[in-house]
């Protein structure tokens, strides 16, 4: 009997020794998401070219004229410049763009009829600064591997360049398949003695590759940059850069978790995010993001001026909205049912912002605003096609 009892007083004694094991253990993994240490600093003043592609004059030029030229496109409609235009900070005023099969301009660009031509699902990023994608907390960055688009699917800003033309619903259009389309856009290219005779003063070749025409258009995405902003100014030195709200705005947007994922000169540390962003209603299907997790690219927060509206497909129109979508997700409200609130990121749960703080928080972002930018427009492309694409 009494072997008895000394068994049971033993099994009831590791028993509670679990049960705290288990506790600790479960308290542990229940603690607040650790802070990541952040910097940010003005941009650099100088760009870094990568090792395949040094900038040039001629292909900066040369690249400003692609830019601009609807030969890029399958039907000879549609030019990078008529979602990226310099008139609206090389982005557009539009939540996700019209691309292929169509005329018009900004909120008067609409399909042709017939079409069956999908809008294009994602909210079109501006170009300026894209030269510093990738920068980290300490100003070190590689060119050559820089993340692009809201879901980093290629790296540089050379791939980059080519993706909308192969892309359906943003430049390809019907007419040729996403294999056929640069061969093409190259031969026509290689038909033009104007071009061909650019191509040899850029790359000593006048025999026009994809690979050149790529390196040409990043070029001149390269050479638009806004390096001089308050910000900046007021990171280098200048104390009177910026207003004092706008630096407690500053202080308010590092106190409340902003910078977790908002950091480095970009503003952006380039991971994938998820939010639950709310679904855009003009989209037939739901835009799952990176690897179907509902997560895209933290995008930069420099000159949000041109680049309204906001997050990946363009559902929040105005800074105080995004904030207040962040405020929701704080208080773990999901704005959108594909998305559970378990899956939003540890950072964004964590943010606890106030009315007062999002005023403060905007004034502070206004101050990454800078139009000294290169806006200059071709009179004429050597396609002799309409600068722009079909736009007027």
């Amino acid at each position: 009997m009494r072997s008895l009892l000394l068994f049971i007083l033993l099994f009831v004694s590791v028993f509670s020794l679990l049960g705290c094991s288990d506790s600790k253990t479960k308290k542990i993994s229940n603690k607040p998401v650790k802070k990541v240490s952040t910097t940010i600093s003005a941009l650099p003043k100088q760009v870094m070219d990568p090792k395949g592609n040094v900038n040039s004059f001629e292909k900066i030029e040369l690249g400003r004229l692609l830019f601009f030229d609807p030969i890029l496109s399958g039907n000879k409609d549609v030019a990078c410049a008529t979602c990226h235009h310099p008139s609206t900070g090389y982005a557009e005023f539009l939540d996700i763009s019209i691309g292929a099969n169509a005329k018009g301009f900004g909120s008067k660009r609409k399909f042709n009829s017939p079409n069956d031509i999908p809008f294009v699902k994602r909210n079109a990023q501006t170009i300026i600064n894209t030269a510093f994608n990738g920068i980290n907390t300490y100003n070190k960055y590689n060119p050559g591997d820089a993340p692009m688009f809201w879901d980093d699917r290629v790296k540089s800003l050379e791939k980059q360049a080519l993706e909308p033309i192969k892309a359906f619903e943003e430049m390809r259009g019907h007419g040729f398949s996403e294999s056929e389309i640069l061969e093409e856009v190259v031969s026509r290219l290689n038909q033009i003695p104007e071009y061909r005779e650019l191509f040899n003063t850029a790359f000593g070749d006048a025999n026009i590759s994809i690979e050149n025409l790529g390196k040409a258009i990043a070029a001149f995405e390269r050479s638009l940059i806004t390096n001089n902003s308050r910000f900046d100014q007021f990171m280098r030195g200048d104390n009177d850069a910026i207003l004092i709200s706008e630096k407690e705005g500053f202080e308010l947007f590092k106190k409340v978790g902003c910078v977790n994922c908002h950091n480095g000169p970009m503003f952006s540390d380039y991971k994938v995010h998820v939010l639950g962003v709310p679904q855009n209603s003009k989209l037939e299907l739901p835009d799952a993001g990176v690897k179907d997790s509902f997560g895209f690219r933290t995008p930069s927060l420099r000159n949000l001026r041109y680049t309204a509206p906001y997050m990946h497909n363009g559902s929040l129109k105005t800074l105080k909205r995004v904030l207040e979508f962040y405020e929701d997700i704080a208080n773990g409200k999901s704005r959108n049912p594909l998305v559970p609130k378990e899956k939003f990121d540890p950072f964004v749960r964590e943010l606890e912002l106030s009315v007062k703080e999002m005023s403060l928080i905007i004034s502070f972002l206004n101050t990454l605003n800078d139009d000294d930018f290169d806006k200059s427009i071709p009179e004429k492309v050597p396609s002799g096609l309409s600068v722009g694409g079909n736009i007027h």
